[in-house]
């Protein structure tokens, strides 16, 4: 006991001497260049409005999901986590796809994201780049700056005039969304992970003229909130102050860096690398930016996952709700300020816009799912965390102690981080083992000081327990509104002062002994549930209990203290009310920003108060309970989305209960199977009356592409010719001589990608694709030829995306598509006269509503038969499950209506069965469309994925739509869909309205279509 004494005196001693030097140094906050001085800063925190804010963020990027009106139902659920800003991504490829022409309307139009945040209360962190990486294609950089002959993100002047129309709108457009504009953007990111460089760059790396160049571009637009960076590890690079190259002048107002601690193995679930949880955070931030606060713009909140892969679910193990708890608190326990999630809603790469590392789900292992389900215990454990934080204003001027082995618990295998009140008496402690991959419980007790001296806790007895993969917040001297909790190791979920009374809401996991004490001369009374201990001593109020199912709520004085177990935690949501005030739907401080806690299921969206009705709305997919926790004394009725509560309240808690009854819909699908499928030949090109006048003639005798030199007499890179997405067709012409035997070929285009040959409408043969191979060189064996006759050779090039730049001077983004060599037997190279065509239209693109990048070259897209009402009358009846018998591409199409009950959020699925041919898996790619819009890339053969969500909006729901699918076969034996479906996820009643369709021009015959 000595022993324990000493420890807690030497903590309470450290703890002294910190408030004595006043903890961390308190300067005055800046503004951005005295620009504006709504959003401020200083070495602690971000300000509002002169109000410390934690910025608890998740990375959602708006052109992943291509209904606008499906954006406020995001923002919703990030702000039912208790987050409150929303970090986002611009493509600036989908914006100019043709140069100089900048088109942001429809579904690619800022102004509705900008207005769904700013009604669900979510600040936004603008990341514009105009580089983002992403795993967007090029990396967000449209495919025609492979003709830039300059480095790109350099100061090389033809490169930085190619970005000048982009970032001069994007800007513009952001800059009416600034927070000083009544809009909800409060800081902007210049450029976007310039961390590396390979080989020599022009200006050299890093270069602090480029990086002035991109943000002076962004304060011509009239951006004047704070700039903050992203360094892709902690390295400094452009911290405040930092001198670069002998200037300062590329330094930004907010250093920040990426982490993504745990990699991107998905296909390990179950393993946590040695040495990789990041302990040096606050040392390093200390030492490169000590004069703004810790900033992690992008840290982990999933992973990508490849072709081939195991598939996000397996992702979403890695990163689980244990991941969050461990290494979440490690960020807090260095001191993060700024925590921002990447993704914390992934969506999808529809239309090809993503590059060709990753398939078209974009889910990420998220904590809210592709089709926006919210069943992954991470989005639950993630609620916890971002509402404890909410009504945590101390931590924000909190000091980071020395963290240690021991010396705050009793077990040698836990290490603590004390963060000790600035300013306030509150005092943090996080607890982590510190082997922190061990999945061994460890049993200890905590010895802190308090106001009240040091304590050994529990000091009831019995043991406190931290789960293998586990790390939680212990307090002290934690402020209640006026109420003083002099310690607890159950961690906080929330708290909130209610009229006459104060809520606090603890947790703990399963089994687990937990203690709290509140100072309070009234004794702890148990007004629901049994088995907590309580004792009063010295003013003190102690409760002791061991975590159960059942809920507990005890008493003391006008405090009441509701314990539960995690499990029952995910239930429970604060929902607030919007102000009438400038805050507006905005969380402010603890305090003037009110609320009620709600115990209610699946989702809870939002409350407010209507005559003398507390209003709910929210979503349910099962009948469950509904309490309602410090309902305003205004208030007698209760509403549940359009349904009115019978309820009782409590006469100790004034808390109203009910039932919320839940009523699956009927729900009546389409069977694909039957559905009145059209076919038609959806490569024309290999027939022998086929004419490619048309086409665009590969005749440039140089590249523009600064990087890869030319093997060919002419240049076969797409880009050169204005194609950059979708499939590639190349036909070349020459004479036989009757001597060849062999065709070699070398394609490229992307990680996965496919190729196939014919010698007139033989088929010869096809490169079917890996995951680890983005170029190929194949060899094929041809029939005879008859000597003076002309033959053409078709190739088919699946362009998967385009690489991302992520490393400077690499200029992997100028890696070209289309052919990169060929020989043919006894002929020059020039003996064979190349044509090519992509996209219709190329970047004069024609669909401008569904973007450029959509469309490919396969005929069916160039006519835009993809499109609803396409000229189907007199096409053969064929069904993609029958398929077609040889090598070869085929167009499919059908139409369904839908009726599906309102007032319910049913996601959709397209289902694709893996598809064998005598035990084999089968050598085929498809592409799925809906309405116009391409939702679907599966390769049979490489896959992961099979299931491809299509939201509501692209999908309509209360009427006719119109399916296709291209099924490109890679083997002569062809190829067909098996078991192709349409499936629901996890269906909700839900106050959502329904969302208007997303703009869906019909088939018009498009003049010069070949």
């Amino acid at each position: 006991m000595r022993f324990l004494r000493a420890l807690a005196a030497t903590a309470f001693a450290a703890h002294a001497a910190a408030l004595a030097i006043g903890g961390k140094r308190m300067n005055v906050e800046r503004e951005s260049d005295g620009l504006q001085d709504i959003v401020t800063y200083d070495e602690h925190s971000l300000l509002v409005y002169g109000e410390r804010v934690f910025v608890f963020s998740g990375e959602f990027h708006p052109y992943r999901l291509p209904v606008p009106d499906l954006w406020l139902d995001v923002f919703q659920k990030v702000k039912a986590l208790g987050f409150n800003v929303v970090s986002f991504y611009v493509h600036w490829a989908l914006l100019e796809g043709e140069p100089g022409k900048y088109l942001a309307d429809g579904v690619f139009a800022f102004e509705p994201f900008f207005a769904a945040a700013q009604e669900a209360g979510i600040y936004l962190i603008a990341r514009p780049g105009p580089y983002i990486n992403a795993e967007s294609s090029g990396g967000g950089f449209p495919g025609w700056l492979q003709r830039v002959k300059g480095q790109l993100r350099t100061r090389a002047p033809d490169y930085l005039a190619a970005t000048d129309n982009y970032v001069a709108n994007i800007g513009s457009a952001i800059a009416k969304a600034q927070i000083t504009n009544g809009g909800p953007v409060i800081l902007v990111q210049p450029e976007n992970e310039y961390s590396g460089s390979d080989g020599p760059v022009t200006g050299g790396f890093p270069d602090p003229v480029y990086f002035a160049y991109v943000k002076k571009q962004l304060r011509d637009a009239g951006i004047i909130v704070p700039f903050i960076n992203n360094d892709a590890w902690a390295q400094g690079l452009f911290a405040p102050g930092e001198v670069v190259n002998g200037t300062t002048e590329g330094d930004v107002d907010i250093y920040g860096h990426d982490s993504y601690p745990l990699g991107f193995d998905c296909a390990n679930p179950y393993t946590w690398p040695t040495g990789n949880l990041p302990t040096y955070f606050h040392a390093t931030h200390e030492e490169q930016s000590p004069s703004t606060f810790y900033s992690l713009n992008e840290f982990q909140g999933g992973s990508f996952d490849p072709w081939g892969g195991l598939g996000f679910d397996q992702c979403a193990v890695l990163l689980n709700m244990e991941f969050e708890r461990v290494f979440y608190k490690n960020d807090f326990a260095a001191g993060a300020a700024l925590l921002n999630l990447y993704m914390i809603f992934g969506g999808t790469n529809w239309g090809n816009l993503g590059h060709s590392g990753g398939y078209t789900s974009y889910d990420y292992g998220s904590p809210i799912t592709e089709n926006r389900e919210l069943h992954r215990e991470k989005f639950s454990e993630l609620k916890l965390e971002g509402n404890f934080l909410k009504v945590s204003p101390a931590y924000l001027t909190a000091s980071v102690g020395t963290g240690v082995t021991g010396t705050y618990t009793s077990s040698t295998s836990l290490f603590t981080t004390p963060l000790f009140g600035n300013g306030s008496a509150t005092n943090f402690y996080i607890v982590r083992h510190s082997d922190y991959q061990t999945q061994v419980a460890a049993s200890y007790k905590l010895n802190v000081a308090t106001s009240q001296g040091s304590v050994s806790i529990p000091q009831l007895g019995g043991s406190l327990t931290l789960s293998g993969r586990d790390s939680k917040w212990h307090v002290t001297d934690y402020d209640l509104g006026g109420t003083n909790l002099l310690y607890s190791s159950a961690e906080i979920f929330t708290w909130k002062k209610f009229d006459d009374k104060t809520v606090l809401v603890v947790y703990g996991g399963p089994g687990e002994q937990h203690e709290l004490a509140v100072v309070s001369t009234s004794s702890a009374k148990t007004v629901e549930g049994d088995g907590v201990t309580t004792k009063s001593t010295n003013g003190t109020a102690i409760l002791n209990w061991q975590t159960s199912t059942t809920r507990r709520v005890v008493q003391v004085g006008s405090l009441l203290v509701y314990i539960l177990d995690r499990n029952s935690a995910y239930n429970y949501w604060v929902p607030d009310f919007v102000r009438t005030d400038t805050w507006g739907a905005y969380t402010s401080t603890v305090g003037k920003t009110t609320s009620v806690i709600v115990e209610a299921g699946y989702l809870v969206r939002s409350v407010y108060i209507q005559g003398t009705a507390l209003h709910i709305d929210g979503d349910l997919n099962a009948t469950v309970p509904i309490k309602v926790i410090g309902a305003p004394a205004s208030t007698k009725d209760l509403h549940f989305n359009s349904l009115k509560l019978s309820f009782t309240t409590d006469p100790v808690t004034g808390e109203w209960s009910s039932t919320l009854p839940y009523t699956a819909p009927d729900i009546s699908l389409p069977d694909l199977s039957t559905l009145d499928w059209k076919y038609v030949d959806n490569l024309p090109e290999i027939s022998s009356s086929y004419d490619d006048s048309a086409w665009t003639a590969a005749d440039h005798t140089t590249t523009d592409n600064s990087v890869w030199k030319l093997q060919t007499p002419t240049s076969l890179f797409s880009s050169d010719y204005g194609y950059h997405t979708g499939v590639l067709i190349y036909r070349g012409h020459f004479t036989a001589t009757g001597a060849e035997t062999t065709l070699k070929i070398s394609t490229q285009g992307g990680s996965a990608f496919g190729s196939s040959v014919w010698l007139n409408s033989t088929y010869i043969g096809s490169w079917t694709g890996i995951d680890a191979s983005s170029a190929w060189n194949s060899t094929y064996t041809l029939p005879n030829l008859v000597s003076g006759k002309d033959y053409v050779f078709t190739v088919l090039v699946d362009n998967n995306g385009l690489d991302e730049n992520w490393v400077v001077g690499a200029e992997q983004m100028k890696d070209p598509r289309g052919i990169l060599n060929y020989s043919l037997d006894g002929h020059s190279q020039s003996d064979i006269t190349w044509k090519l065509t992509g996209n219709l239209g190329g970047e004069q693109y024609i669909d401008k509503v569904r973007g450029p990048l959509n469309e490919g070259g396969l005929y069916a897209e160039r006519q835009g038969w993809t499109q609803p009402y396409p000229p189907n009358h007199n096409w053969v009846s064929g069904s993609p499950e029958q398929g077609i018998s040889t090598a070869g591409v085929a167009f499919y199409q059908a139409d369904f209506k839908l009726d599906l009950p309102d007032n319910y959020d049913i996601p959709l699925t397209f289902n694709f069965g893996n598809t064998t041919i005598n035990g084999a898996t089968a050598d085929y790619r498809a592409q799925l469309w809906i309405n116009g819009y391409q939702f679907g890339k599966y390769i049979n053969n490489v896959g992961p994925q099979a299931e491809f969500p299509v939201p509501e909006g692209i999908l309509d729901y209360h009427g006719q739509n119109w399916l296709a699918i291209e099924i490109w076969a890679q083997q002569a034996s062809g190829a067909h869909l098996t078991n192709f479906s349409l499936g629901t996820g996890t269906v909700a009643w839900t106050s959502k309205p329904r969302p208007s369709l997303s703009p869906r021009p019909s088939y018009s015959k498009r003049p010069g279509a070949y």
